[in-house]
């Protein structure tokens, strides 16, 4: 089975593209400007994914897809700038599906997001409940993106003679080693670089309680590799730990990680973001049979050590 993951520059792709060479898998990664996979064994393709013909090129014989690639940011460019994360996306989102389907790709496997979901802080999202209410107004642009393009995968699944299967996945925070630790961090690999860098006093955007479920990207790779083994037809999953964890949760364990002690700002004038996001994760586990193994402790410690050791690169 060859394998094609796009986006070997950011954190799944280089993480997933890693761990299916060492499973055995036979595994092309595609990157535009920068590499994280420094493996020589692991073919790498250098190309532009708004390019078409780059598109047809990479997926000439190939069996499944990871579409890993996408333009990304953190809060403060998703609040100032959300069109870049429109254009480029669906652009390249149709291009490479239309591609795949024309090279009969036999599996389509997208990363979507989260952010499609209404604004429900009562109880975790359900896959099922992304079409019943509006997206949650800083997520407008992103939300609406991914929300296309699952309708996409969809249309390929279900609408079309011969069909492409699609798997739409919608992870939770994913964090870990080769995640940006820069001015588009999230709000997990910043507060690292708080910490580690000694920040004095450490400030936070918004009040610290705002609620996200967090996942390893080591957990989110097994299940990306467990769903690709065990699901052939079209389907959507939550992929996160399934319980709740807050700014300030992350903030305090770093410290602790660190030992390292200051006082605490909170800046209400800095953007945030969603108050609570939280996914229901009882489908992926009762029908792939993915639970997470990573506590938040261990992979915040690991991350760290990560960041300390890579960090002047």
């Amino acid at each position: 089975m060859k394998i094609l993951v796009t986006g070997a520059s950011g954190l799944i792709g280089s993480n997933l593209v890693e761990t299916l060479h060492r499973q055995g898998y036979d595994v092309t990664a595609t990157y535009r400007t920068t590499s994280k996979i420094n493996n020589k064994d692991i073919k790498q393709i250098q190309g532009d994914l708004l390019d078409s013909n780059f598109c047809d090129e990479i997926t000439k014989n190939v069996d499944v897809v990871f579409h890993c690639a996408a333009n990304t940011s953190g809060a403060h460019v998703m609040s100032s700038s959300p069109l870049v994360h429109v254009t480029p996306n669906v652009i390249m989102n149709s291009q490479l599906m239309e591609s795949s389907y024309k090279s009969n790709v036999k599996k389509f496997i997208f990363m979507s997001s989260s952010v499609v979901y209404p604004y429900t802080a009562e109880k975790p999202n359900k896959e099922d409940e992304f079409v019943f209410g509006d997206i949650y107004e800083k997520y407008f642009a992103v939300g609406w993106m991914k929300r296309y393009t699952e309708k996409l995968c969809e249309m390929y699944s279900k609408f079309l003679n011969p069909t492409m299967q699609c798997i739409v996945l919608r992870p939770a925070n994913i964090y870990g080693p080769n995640d940006k630790f820069d001015n588009r961090s999230h709000v997990l690999p910043a507060t690292i670089m708080k910490v580690v860098n000694r920040q004095n006093p450490i400030e936070v955007w918004g009040d610290g309680k705002d609620i996200r479920d967090f996942i390893h990207i080591d957990d989110f790779v097994r299940a990306c590799i467990m769903v690709m083994e065990k699901v052939d037809e079209y389907n959507v999953y939550n992929v996160g730990s399934g319980t709740g964890k807050s700014v300030n949760d992350v903030l305090f364990n770093c410290m602790d990680i660190e030992n390292y002690k200051t006082d605490v700002v909170y800046n209400s004038d800095k953007p945030s973001m969603i108050p609570i996001r939280l996914l229901d994760v009882s489908k992926i586990k009762e029908e792939v049979g993915f639970e997470t193994e990573i506590s938040l402790k261990n992979g915040l410690k690991s991350t760290i050590e990560w960041y300390k050791e890579n960090k002047d690169e």
